[in-house]
Protein backbone atom coordinates (compact mmCIF):
# COMPACT_ATOMS: atom_id res chain seq x y z
CA UNK A 1 0.00 0.00 0.00
CA UNK A 2 1.24 3.53 -1.19
CA UNK A 3 0.56 6.46 1.54
CA UNK A 4 0.56 10.35 0.94
CA UNK A 5 0.75 12.62 3.73
CA UNK A 6 0.18 15.93 2.82
CA UNK A 7 1.24 18.56 5.23
CA UNK A 8 2.49 22.35 4.56
CA UNK A 9 2.92 25.38 6.84
CA UNK A 10 5.21 25.83 9.70
CA UNK A 11 7.87 23.38 11.82
CA UNK A 12 5.52 23.03 14.33
CA UNK A 13 2.65 21.95 12.09
CA UNK A 14 4.47 19.60 10.66
CA UNK A 15 6.35 17.92 13.89
CA UNK A 16 2.43 17.91 15.27
CA UNK A 17 1.89 15.30 12.12
CA UNK A 18 4.21 12.47 13.19
CA UNK A 19 1.81 10.68 15.66
CA UNK A 20 -0.38 10.59 12.30
CA UNK A 21 2.94 9.47 10.41
CA UNK A 22 3.51 7.08 13.50
CA UNK A 23 0.42 5.43 13.89
CA UNK A 24 0.14 4.54 10.45
CA UNK A 25 3.69 2.82 10.27
CA UNK A 26 2.81 1.16 13.47
CA UNK A 27 -0.91 -0.09 11.87
CA UNK A 28 0.33 -0.86 8.20
CA UNK A 29 4.21 -1.21 8.57
CA UNK A 30 4.65 -2.98 4.74
CA UNK A 31 3.10 0.54 3.88
CA UNK A 32 4.86 2.89 1.65
CA UNK A 33 4.90 6.35 3.60
CA UNK A 34 5.84 9.40 1.90
CA UNK A 35 5.23 12.88 3.29
CA UNK A 36 4.82 16.35 1.38
CA UNK A 37 6.16 19.57 3.07
CA UNK A 38 8.14 23.12 2.72
CA UNK A 39 11.04 21.98 1.58
CA UNK A 40 12.78 24.53 4.37
CA UNK A 41 12.00 21.82 7.06
CA UNK A 42 12.29 19.11 5.73
CA UNK A 43 15.72 17.86 6.83
CA UNK A 44 14.08 17.91 10.19
CA UNK A 45 12.53 14.50 9.26
CA UNK A 46 15.38 13.02 8.07
CA UNK A 47 16.34 9.22 9.53
CA UNK A 48 12.35 9.56 10.89
CA UNK A 49 11.74 5.63 10.59
CA UNK A 50 7.75 6.50 9.68
CA UNK A 51 9.02 7.98 6.46
CA UNK A 52 9.88 6.22 3.54
CA UNK A 53 10.52 9.43 0.85
CA UNK A 54 10.29 12.92 1.97
CA UNK A 55 8.87 15.27 -1.33
CA UNK A 56 9.39 18.84 -0.89
CA UNK A 57 8.19 22.15 -2.30
CA UNK A 58 9.84 25.19 -2.54
CA UNK A 59 8.56 28.54 -1.75
CA UNK A 60 8.84 29.10 -5.69
CA UNK A 61 7.16 25.71 -6.49
CA UNK A 62 4.20 26.63 -4.61
CA UNK A 63 3.54 30.02 -5.60
CA UNK A 64 4.14 29.67 -9.36
CA UNK A 65 0.82 27.87 -10.62
CA UNK A 66 2.29 26.29 -13.38
CA UNK A 67 4.65 25.04 -11.78
CA UNK A 68 3.00 24.17 -8.63
CA UNK A 69 0.50 22.02 -10.78
CA UNK A 70 3.10 20.20 -12.79
CA UNK A 71 4.87 19.21 -10.16
CA UNK A 72 1.88 17.38 -8.36
CA UNK A 73 0.71 16.03 -11.83
CA UNK A 74 3.59 14.64 -11.51
CA UNK A 75 4.13 13.07 -8.29
CA UNK A 76 0.30 11.33 -8.42
CA UNK A 77 1.20 9.87 -11.59
CA UNK A 78 4.78 8.68 -11.02
CA UNK A 79 3.39 6.83 -8.00
CA UNK A 80 -0.12 5.17 -7.44
CA UNK A 81 -1.02 6.39 -4.12
CA UNK A 82 -4.05 3.62 -2.99
CA UNK A 83 -4.11 6.45 0.25
CA UNK A 84 -4.12 10.03 0.30
CA UNK A 85 -4.26 12.09 3.06
CA UNK A 86 -4.64 16.03 2.63
CA UNK A 87 -4.14 17.25 6.61
CA UNK A 88 -5.10 21.14 5.49
CA UNK A 89 -7.77 20.12 2.42
CA UNK A 90 -7.16 24.00 1.30
CA UNK A 91 -8.06 24.69 -2.94
CA UNK A 92 -4.21 24.22 -3.71
CA UNK A 93 -3.56 21.28 -1.34
CA UNK A 94 -6.75 19.47 -2.74
CA UNK A 95 -4.86 19.37 -6.08
CA UNK A 96 -3.16 15.98 -5.08
CA UNK A 97 -6.56 14.23 -5.08
CA UNK A 98 -8.26 15.84 -7.23
CA UNK A 99 -5.69 14.20 -9.37
CA UNK A 100 -5.45 10.99 -8.00
CA UNK A 101 -9.06 10.15 -8.86
CA UNK A 102 -7.96 6.76 -8.70
CA UNK A 103 -6.89 6.38 -5.10
CA UNK A 104 -8.89 4.23 -2.99
CA UNK A 105 -8.97 6.64 -0.08
CA UNK A 106 -9.04 10.48 -0.26
CA UNK A 107 -9.21 11.95 3.43
CA UNK A 108 -8.83 15.39 4.43
CA UNK A 109 -10.91 17.93 6.42
CA UNK A 110 -14.81 18.93 5.93
CA UNK A 111 -14.72 22.45 3.78
CA UNK A 112 -17.32 23.37 1.06
CA UNK A 113 -15.03 22.71 -1.89
CA UNK A 114 -13.80 19.51 -0.74
CA UNK A 115 -17.23 18.21 -0.89
CA UNK A 116 -16.44 16.81 -4.38
CA UNK A 117 -12.69 15.55 -4.50
CA UNK A 118 -12.25 13.69 -1.09
CA UNK A 119 -14.40 10.64 -0.72
CA UNK A 120 -13.66 10.64 3.20
CA UNK A 121 -13.92 13.45 5.38
CA UNK A 122 -13.74 14.36 9.13
CA UNK A 123 -14.87 17.51 10.89
CA UNK A 124 -12.47 20.10 11.30
CA UNK A 125 -11.06 20.98 14.60
CA UNK A 126 -12.93 22.40 17.25
CA UNK A 127 -11.43 25.43 19.36
CA UNK A 128 -10.66 23.02 22.18
CA UNK A 129 -9.36 19.78 20.34
CA UNK A 130 -6.02 18.70 20.62
CA UNK A 131 -4.18 19.31 17.45
CA UNK A 132 -2.45 15.87 17.54
CA UNK A 133 -6.41 14.17 18.56
CA UNK A 134 -7.42 15.85 15.68
CA UNK A 135 -4.81 14.73 13.47
CA UNK A 136 -5.25 11.25 14.20
CA UNK A 137 -8.53 10.93 13.30
CA UNK A 138 -7.80 11.37 9.61
CA UNK A 139 -6.40 7.50 9.85
CA UNK A 140 -9.88 6.27 11.17
CA UNK A 141 -11.40 5.81 7.44
CA UNK A 142 -8.38 3.24 7.19
CA UNK A 143 -9.92 0.99 10.21
CA UNK A 144 -11.72 -1.01 6.98
CA UNK A 145 -8.29 -2.30 6.14
CA UNK A 146 -7.35 -3.61 9.31
CA UNK A 147 -6.75 -2.92 13.05
CA UNK A 148 -4.84 0.50 13.98
CA UNK A 149 -2.56 1.12 16.08
CA UNK A 150 -2.43 5.03 17.40
CA UNK A 151 0.55 6.31 18.67
CA UNK A 152 -0.26 10.07 20.41
CA UNK A 153 3.97 11.36 21.03
CA UNK A 154 5.45 13.10 19.00
CA UNK A 155 9.19 12.33 17.32
CA UNK A 156 11.92 13.42 15.53
CA UNK A 157 14.67 11.40 15.13
CA UNK A 158 18.35 12.69 15.87
CA UNK A 159 21.46 10.45 15.52
CA UNK A 160 23.93 10.00 18.08
CA UNK A 161 26.91 11.59 16.21
CA UNK A 162 24.46 14.80 15.47
CA UNK A 163 24.13 15.13 19.31
CA UNK A 164 27.96 13.85 20.46
CA UNK A 165 29.07 16.43 17.62
CA UNK A 166 26.63 19.32 19.13
CA UNK A 167 27.80 18.05 22.83
CA UNK A 168 31.78 18.98 21.89
CA UNK A 169 30.33 22.23 20.47
CA UNK A 170 28.81 23.47 23.53
CA UNK A 171 31.52 22.14 25.93
CA UNK A 172 33.94 24.20 23.69
CA UNK A 173 32.05 27.46 24.10
CA UNK A 174 32.06 26.61 28.06
CA UNK A 175 29.12 24.89 28.75
CA UNK A 176 29.62 22.61 31.34
CA UNK A 177 27.37 19.37 31.22
CA UNK A 178 27.75 18.23 35.01
CA UNK A 179 25.19 21.01 35.90
CA UNK A 180 22.05 21.37 34.07
CA UNK A 181 21.21 22.92 30.88
CA UNK A 182 18.18 25.68 30.27
CA UNK A 183 17.40 26.52 27.02
CA UNK A 184 15.10 29.70 26.62
CA UNK A 185 13.28 31.02 24.13
CA UNK A 186 13.57 34.59 25.13
CA UNK A 187 12.09 35.96 21.73
CA UNK A 188 9.83 34.93 18.84
CA UNK A 189 9.47 35.86 15.25
CA UNK A 190 6.45 37.28 15.66
CA UNK A 191 5.54 39.84 17.91
CA UNK A 192 2.24 39.04 19.07
CA UNK A 193 3.66 36.00 20.16
CA UNK A 194 6.59 37.40 22.54
CA UNK A 195 6.26 37.85 25.69
CA UNK A 196 6.93 41.05 27.73
CA UNK A 197 10.38 41.99 27.11
CA UNK A 198 10.57 43.19 30.62
CA UNK A 199 8.99 40.37 32.13
CA UNK A 200 11.54 38.27 30.36
CA UNK A 201 14.49 40.01 32.05
CA UNK A 202 12.86 39.56 35.36
CA UNK A 203 12.31 35.88 35.25
CA UNK A 204 15.74 35.28 33.49
CA UNK A 205 17.05 37.27 36.71
CA UNK A 206 15.06 34.87 38.93
CA UNK A 207 16.20 32.01 37.05
CA UNK A 208 20.00 33.01 37.75
CA UNK A 209 19.68 34.02 41.18
CA UNK A 210 17.76 31.41 42.83
CA UNK A 211 19.35 28.41 40.73
CA UNK A 212 22.85 29.52 40.55
CA UNK A 213 24.30 26.40 38.97
CA UNK A 214 22.07 26.91 36.22
CA UNK A 215 23.67 27.44 32.56
CA UNK A 216 21.05 29.47 30.59
CA UNK A 217 21.36 29.03 26.31
CA UNK A 218 19.80 31.98 24.83
CA UNK A 219 17.61 30.41 21.51
CA UNK A 220 17.04 32.49 18.98
CA UNK A 221 16.80 33.00 15.24
CA UNK A 222 19.16 35.83 12.90
CA UNK A 223 18.09 39.61 12.54
CA UNK A 224 15.48 41.15 14.76
CA UNK A 225 15.22 37.97 17.56
CA UNK A 226 19.06 38.42 17.66
CA UNK A 227 18.76 42.16 17.89
CA UNK A 228 16.10 40.86 21.07
CA UNK A 229 17.99 38.54 22.72
CA UNK A 230 21.11 41.13 22.74
CA UNK A 231 19.24 43.20 24.43
CA UNK A 232 17.94 40.72 27.10
CA UNK A 233 21.40 39.42 27.35
CA UNK A 234 22.89 42.75 28.33
CA UNK A 235 20.28 43.93 30.69
CA UNK A 236 20.55 40.73 32.87
CA UNK A 237 23.93 40.76 32.75
CA UNK A 238 24.95 37.07 34.15
CA UNK A 239 27.84 35.00 33.61
CA UNK A 240 25.76 32.29 33.35
CA UNK A 241 24.19 32.79 30.26
CA UNK A 242 25.56 31.45 27.04
CA UNK A 243 24.28 33.64 23.90
CA UNK A 244 26.92 32.55 21.75
CA UNK A 245 25.96 29.15 20.99
CA UNK A 246 24.94 28.74 17.21
CA UNK A 247 22.58 25.93 15.97
CA UNK A 248 22.55 26.57 12.07
CA UNK A 249 20.27 23.85 11.62
CA UNK A 250 17.03 22.50 12.13
CA UNK A 251 18.73 19.76 13.37
CA UNK A 252 21.52 21.89 15.12
CA UNK A 253 18.59 23.22 17.41
CA UNK A 254 17.03 19.53 17.55
CA UNK A 255 20.23 18.03 18.69
CA UNK A 256 21.07 21.37 21.29
CA UNK A 257 17.55 20.70 22.66
CA UNK A 258 17.85 16.63 23.33
CA UNK A 259 21.09 17.89 25.08
CA UNK A 260 19.41 20.63 27.73
CA UNK A 261 17.81 19.57 30.50
CA UNK A 262 14.44 22.16 30.13
CA UNK A 263 13.28 24.13 28.00
CA UNK A 264 11.53 27.47 28.73
CA UNK A 265 10.67 30.33 27.06
CA UNK A 266 7.87 32.02 24.17
CA UNK A 267 5.79 29.01 22.94
CA UNK A 268 6.52 27.63 19.17
CA UNK A 269 8.51 25.20 17.20
CA UNK A 270 11.04 25.09 19.08
CA UNK A 271 8.84 23.47 21.97
CA UNK A 272 7.41 21.11 19.76
CA UNK A 273 11.18 19.89 19.07
CA UNK A 274 11.47 19.73 22.69
CA UNK A 275 9.04 17.55 22.84
CA UNK A 276 9.79 15.24 19.89
CA UNK A 277 13.09 14.41 21.80
CA UNK A 278 11.94 13.90 25.03
CA UNK A 279 13.27 17.33 27.13
CA UNK A 280 10.86 18.70 29.49
CA UNK A 281 8.94 22.14 28.69
CA UNK A 282 7.89 24.95 30.12
CA UNK A 283 6.10 27.94 28.24
CA UNK A 284 3.82 31.01 27.87
CA UNK A 285 1.18 30.74 25.17
CA UNK A 286 0.13 34.32 23.96
CA UNK A 287 -3.46 34.97 23.40
CA UNK A 288 -3.40 33.97 19.71
CA UNK A 289 -2.29 30.41 20.44
CA UNK A 290 -4.86 28.09 22.04
CA UNK A 291 -3.11 26.16 25.10
CA UNK A 292 -5.91 23.29 24.24
CA UNK A 293 -4.56 22.67 20.91
CA UNK A 294 -0.75 22.93 20.98
CA UNK A 295 -0.06 21.99 24.51
CA UNK A 296 -0.94 18.64 25.55
CA UNK A 297 -2.97 18.35 28.66
CA UNK A 298 -2.15 14.60 29.83
CA UNK A 299 1.60 14.92 29.80
CA UNK A 300 3.26 16.10 32.99
CA UNK A 301 6.66 16.67 31.14
CA UNK A 302 5.09 19.09 28.56
CA UNK A 303 3.49 22.29 30.20
CA UNK A 304 2.76 25.98 29.65
CA UNK A 305 0.69 29.15 30.98
CA UNK A 306 -1.72 31.07 29.41
CA UNK A 307 -4.55 34.00 30.35
CA UNK A 308 -6.92 31.06 30.20
CA UNK A 309 -5.82 29.42 33.26
CA UNK A 310 -6.50 32.10 35.54
CA UNK A 311 -9.29 34.61 33.44
CA UNK A 312 -12.96 33.99 33.26
CA UNK A 313 -14.79 34.29 29.87
CA UNK A 314 -16.31 37.46 30.79
CA UNK A 315 -12.73 39.19 31.81
CA UNK A 316 -11.20 37.73 28.70
CA UNK A 317 -14.07 39.20 26.40
CA UNK A 318 -13.40 42.75 28.86
CA UNK A 319 -9.50 43.44 28.22
CA UNK A 320 -7.61 44.36 25.12
CA UNK A 321 -5.41 41.75 23.57
CA UNK A 322 -2.09 43.06 25.59
CA UNK A 323 -3.86 43.35 28.86
CA UNK A 324 -4.66 39.43 28.54
CA UNK A 325 -0.92 38.98 27.72
CA UNK A 326 0.18 40.93 30.60
CA UNK A 327 -2.12 39.49 32.89
CA UNK A 328 0.78 36.30 32.77
CA UNK A 329 3.13 38.23 35.17
CA UNK A 330 6.39 37.42 36.18
CA UNK A 331 5.30 36.07 39.80
CA UNK A 332 2.31 33.41 37.80
CA UNK A 333 5.18 32.28 35.48
CA UNK A 334 7.64 31.83 38.05
CA UNK A 335 5.46 29.96 40.40
CA UNK A 336 4.32 27.24 37.58
CA UNK A 337 7.90 26.80 36.43
CA UNK A 338 9.45 26.47 40.26
CA UNK A 339 6.12 23.81 40.42
CA UNK A 340 7.30 22.34 36.94
CA UNK A 341 10.72 22.01 37.97
CA UNK A 342 10.17 20.31 41.39
CA UNK A 343 7.36 17.90 40.06
CA UNK A 344 9.74 16.82 37.67
CA UNK A 345 13.01 17.12 39.64
CA UNK A 346 14.70 18.79 37.20
CA UNK A 347 16.68 20.71 39.30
Amino acid sequence: MNILVIRFRQMGDAIVATPLLSSLRKSFPEAQIHFVLNDRIAPLFEGHPAIDRIITFTNDERHKTFTYLRKVWQIVHQTHYDVIIDMRSTMNTLLFPLLSPNSQFRIGVEKPYSRFILNRRIPGAKPTEAMVDHNLKLIEPLRQLGTLKTVTELSLYITAEEKEDFRQYMISNGVDFSHPVMLVGVTAKLEDKTWKEAFMIETIRRICTEWPDLQVVFNFAPGKEAENARRIYEAVDNPNIFINIDAPSMRKLAAMLSLSTIYFGNEGGARHIAQAVGTPSYVICSPSANKATWIPTDNPFHQAIAATDFLSKDELERMTRQEIYDSITVNRVWEGLTAFCRAQHIL
